[in-house]
């Protein structure tokens, strides 16, 4: 018994019979709004806990041996599929070769109406051209030939129709005049530049290109180089005529996850105020991995962008051809996310706060009323209120 006497002094709780405790309305309706604040509290901290904590870590990236993913999706609304193309260049300006690439064209009415089903596009090294040093090939024009005028390699080649003049006249680097060219006369070139400005252009798809310093463009003729300068053919048409209005619906540089800023010109509707506009972006990409609590580690991109955009008309002095631009560059530092499991401990810990700092709060709370009302009723008893 002594022991148990001894023990009983320890308890820190010490308890008042029923018969000596008071219950009010005030402190049943405190009761009450105290234990809804607890349950509420307390389930947000759970569901704290089931969600996994991200840490973020910055270093320099020493990974080798990825790709770089571009996703892509474009709509031109003013200048048909037959007359734009998609390139990507390296940081020296010259294409990239062996692109993995799976980059749709669909042509779209000027409503924007799907006209056919997409077709893949072809995106190539640049096509070689002869030395300008060749002397041209003199030319047997047959009574089932077209004349090639001139440009033709050899005695069999025939040029019939407008586009095999002009193609044959890029492969000599010299300019074409197709007023000067009996197929152009026909109307048989309408197939193609007749149809420049009466549709538009649906681009989407992603490639795959070295992990290096580039970029890509999308621009109005067909491309090609001459002594390693990258060319866009644009004839018959003035540049002045095609009008760049374009909306970004996606472009990203990899996965997509659930934090960073993977995709920040998504949706972006860009108008053109005036013919050969050129517009320009210049994108940051900061190398990012993701580790998950479960699952493979991703390995994808951030970036942030900067837009520029000017006119190339002749009369504007300013150098360059319309279209989109888009630069891109890495940068040394990695960023990397990790998700982590909370402690069970640091859980326990804020429950006990949440539930032990509510019931003291309303206990003081209780108390300040319970003392106020009595000291209210003591005086209306004795007559002193005021």
């Amino acid at each position: 018994m002594r022991f148990l006497d001894s023990l009983r002094r320890l308890d820190a709780y010490p308890k008042i019979d029923n018969e000596f405790s008071i219950r009010t309305v005030s402190g049943a309706a405190l009761t009450l709004i105290s234990s809804i604040v607890i349950v509420t509290l307390v389930i947000g901290e759970i569901n704290a806990y089931l969600s996994p904590n991200v840490s973020e870590e910055l270093f320099v990236d020493t990974t080798r041996g990825h790709k770089l993913k571009i996703n892509l999706d474009f709509t031109i609304p003013r200048i048909s599929c037959d007359y734009v193309s998609l390139d990507a260049q390296d940081s020296t300006g010259e294409q990239h070769l062996h692109i993995e690439h799976n980059i749709y064209k669909r042509r779209l009415d000027l409503q924007g109406n799907q006209i056919e089903e997409p077709k893949k596009e072809d995106i190539q090294a640049s096509t070689k051209r002869i030395s300008s040093t060749e002397a041209p090939a003199t030319t047997t024009v047959k009574p089932a030939c077209g004349s090639c005028y001139g440009a033709a390699k050899n005695a069999s080649q025939c040029c019939n129709t407008c586009q095999e003049v002009i193609d044959a006249y890029r492969e000599r680097k010299w300019n074409p005049n197709v007023e000067d060219f009996e197929q152009c006369k026909n109307g048989n070139e309408g197939s193609v530049e007749g149809k420049a400005f009466s549709e538009g252009c649906h681009i989407y798809g992603t490639m795959e290109v070295n992990r290096v310093e580039g970029r890509f463009h999308i621009a109005p003729g067909k491309s090609f180089s001459i002594n390693h300068i990258h060319v866009h053919d644009v004839q018959p048409y003035s540049s002045s005529r095609f009008n760049t209005t374009h909306k970004i619906n996606t472009l990203s540089f990899g996965e997509q996850f659930g934090f960073g800023t993977t995709r920040p010109l998504d949706g972006l509707m860009v108008e053109a105020t005036e013919g050969a506009m050129m517009f320009q972006y210049y994108i940051k990409i900061v190398p990012t991995m993701f580790v998950p609590l479960n699952g493979p580690t991703l390995y994808t991109n951030q970036f942030s962008v900067t837009k520029h955009q000017k006119s190339v008309t002749a009369m504007s002095g300013e150098t360059g051809m319309p279209g989109i631009f888009v630069n891109y560059e890495l940068s040394p530092l990695m960023v990397k996310f990790t998700e982590k499991r909370n402690s069970l401990g640091h859980f326990a810990t804020n429950v006990c706060a949440i539930i032990g700092g509510i019931f003291t709060v309303a206990g003081i709370i209780d108390s300040l009323l319970f003392t106020s009302i009595h000291v209210i009723k003591r005086k209306i008893e004795l007559g002193k209120a005021s």
